[in-house]
């Protein structure tokens, strides 16, 4: 058995939503510099759908196969979604990761948490801090 999938193979040679969103209503950044892995991911968003999403990412294939594919699976969606995508999600759409991969489709959920964070207080939306994720403290993003 290869150790990736062809759909995480694709993801990673041909990323999908790659670039910067210059005016992006939320970014959120997650990862950490030590074992290679940063994401970036930007959002534009109308009436609680997410019209744009762009991300750039440093790291290993997988990181890059991730961010690729959580990209996708959020585009056109309601803000709701995006908030309960899952890293499992994320890892189960790239056909798997290798265990030892599977960081990367927890930063990818991550990031898009931080940067649905970023817009609900860029816009003075309430929100419950609980479901976002504690990068402050977070041992292993803590950039």
């Amino acid at each position: 058995m290869a150790l990736y999938s062809a759909t995480v193979m694709d993801h990673f040679k041909n990323p999908r939503n790659v670039g910067v969103i210059e005016d992006a209503d939320g970014v959120g950044e997650v990862g950490n510099a030590k074992c290679g892995d940063i994401m970036k991911i930007y959002l534009k968003i109308e009436d609680d759908i997410i019209t744009d999403v762009k991300f750039e990412t440093f790291g290993c294939g997988s990181a890059i196969a991730s961010s690729s594919m959580a990209t996708e699976m959020i585009k056109g969606k309601p803000l709701e979604d995006a908030m309960n995508l899952t890293n499992r999600a994320v890892a189960e759409a790239l056909d798997g990761l290798p265990k030892h991969k599977l960081h990367c489709s927890v930063l990818a959920e991550e990031a898009i948490k931080v940067a649905l964070k970023d817009y609900y207080d860029r816009h003075g939306i309430e929100y419950d801090p609980t479901v976002f994720p504690d990068c402050e403290s977070c041992e292993s993003c803590h950039l």
